[in-house]
């Protein structure tokens, strides 16, 4: 009678301690070269497979934290709760107020998503609509798709140094300045998380046009539209030492014999 000689128990071991691994890793643990083999022994666990880097790493299910997105990641290897990137970019256009940019999900999904989209729209699983020469990805679903494009609508009508930008030859001179004095007044953190949060509201290439609208670099502006896009924002220590405003001291009113000496 043929012995099994390979153990799921070997996975578990390796992805308890490093929280995840490559194929080659696994492999390595098992003691095989074949693919097939791991795989076989997946099966007897509860696993995940990265959406990022192709798919080339595994978790196991009791590992993954998922935030309140359902994602969660680990040394920048990004899982979904929902499994493949395709997946999830459906998942996520899907339950978009406002439908998404494109730009808009690489930063929400830390990879790039056009290819996954375009096969998206492809499989007619999802729709895209072209606004101001950019296609905004939404619902193939026909009255949630019109909810997206007038959300959107509304959102693109609100008046932010973004939608000044994309008129800027009728730029006043006089908001230019506004802006630039109020950057002013902002530690460098602030104004790198100001720049990026403009930027996302003006979608692709945003952050080139927000840079040049104040005068900051572009990659600072990316920077911090990266930052806002991953919850990287410490609030305590953007807040500069000794900042806000100060206690107001009570005056203690004179006594009338202090008055009269």
């Amino acid at each position: 009678m043929k012995h099994e000689s390979f153990h799921a128990d070997d996975l578990v071991r390796v992805l308890r301690r490093n929280k995840v691994a490559t194929m080659a890793e696994l492999k390595k643990a098992l003691g095989t070269e074949v693919d097939v083999t791991v795989f076989r022994k997946l099966k007897q666990l509860s696993y995940r497979t990265s959406y990022s880097h192709r798919g080339s790493y595994y978790t196991l299910d009791e590992t993954a934290r998922f935030d309140e997105k359902g994602l969660w990641s680990f040394d920048s290897v990004w899982f979904s709760g929902e499994g493949t990137l395709i997946d999830t970019a459906e998942a996520f256009v899907e339950n978009a107020e406002a439908g998404y940019f494109v730009e808009e999900l690489d930063g929400v999904l830390h990879v790039g998503t056009k290819e996954p989209l375009l096969r998206l729209v492809q499989q007619q699983r999802i729709a895209r609509e072209l606004l101001s020469g950019l296609y905004l990805y939404c619902s193939i679903e026909p009255a949630l798709r019109q909810r997206q494009l007038l959300a959107r609508s509304v959102r693109q009508d609100e008046p932010t140094v973004a939608s000044s930008v994309t008129e800027r030859d009728a730029v006043d001179d006089e908001l230019k300045a506004s802006m630039v004095l109020f950057l002013s007044t902002l530690n460098e953190k602030q104004r790198r998380l100001y720049a990026g949060l403009e930027s996302i509201k003006l979608g692709y290439g945003g952050d080139q046009r927000i840079a040049d609208f104040v005068g900051m670099d572009a990659h600072t502006v990316s920077k911090g539209r990266r930052e806002l896009a991953q919850h990287d924002v410490d609030i305590e220590r953007i807040r500069k030492a000794g900042g806000g405003r100060k206690p107001a001291e009570k005056k203690r009113r004179k006594s009338s014999l202090e008055s009269k000496s």
